[in-house]
């Protein structure tokens, strides 16, 4: 791994003074920072749903509007989308790890977590440049809907660029560090990032980006884009 670019703690810098005021705690990737090892390459999750009664470790990426079944009480259902990249990704979410492997472009995962705070990192690297895409979303059986609760994409499916990342941080601080959907139950906070850099000082070669997401108790009533939602943050 390339020493961290000194440009990705100056980016994250303006991410988190534009949004500091809406994320209840802030840090950030410097170069003296270090990357965490890379987990394995195997998903070790508990899953859930019926899209995830095939296979063992990823399920299949739900249908619009196709039903991802009820969890269990006391818990909330949630679905993590990794890829398109033709790199592999990993994603974790409190002790659970989550892995796309370069072989399969895209990778889909339904788990139940209770009320509380759950550490999240994705993790990508290749010495040729990657592409990294992750999305999560909380389905809220109450008003039967999904709630996007985070975002990230440079470059998938193609090469992530030092400009991408460019444009993630200024859409964070456009939105004021407002990453959730107002009307689910489910809130991104504490965001920060670091990535290497190749040779060309165009692509980086490796991104570790991390947040805290907090699961509230209440059960969202409202269907996402309903006017009612309120955004607390």
């Amino acid at each position: 791994m390339r020493p961290l670019a000194p440009r990705a703690g100056i980016a994250l810098g303006a991410v988190l003074a534009a949004s500091c005021a809406a994320l209840a705690s802030c840090g950030g990737g410097t170069p003296k920072d270090t990357m965490a090892p890379l987990p394995a390459p195997v998903t070790r999750a508990t899953l859930a749903g019926p899209q995830c009664e095939v296979e063992e470790t990823a399920c299949r990426c739900r249908e619009p509007g196709e039903d991802a079944g009820l969890p269990a009480p006391g818990f909330k259902r949630y679905e993590l989308r990794l890829g398109p990249a033709s790199n592999p990704l990993w994603a974790e979410v409190g002790d659970m790890v989550f892995y796309k492997s370069q072989e399969r472009s895209e990778e889909c995962y339904y788990f139940d977590l209770r009320p509380g705070e759950y550490p999240v990192r994705l993790r990508a690297e290749s010495p040729r440049g990657f592409g990294a895409r992750m999305s999560l979303s909380e389905y809220g059986d109450s008003a039967r809907s999904w709630y996007d609760t985070f975002y990230f994409d440079c470059g998938s499916p193609g090469d992530c660029r030092d400009t991408d990342l460019e444009d993630w941080d200024l859409s964070v601080r456009e939105r004021k560090g407002r990453l959730h959907d107002p009307c689910g139950s489910t809130k991104v906070r504490s965001l920060e990032w670091m990535h290497g850099r190749l040779q060309d000082q165009v692509h980086p070669d490796s991104l570790q980006l991390g947040f805290v997401l907090d699961v509230y108790r209440f059960i969202p009533e409202h269907p996402t884009g309903d006017p009612a939602c309120a955004d607390a943050n």
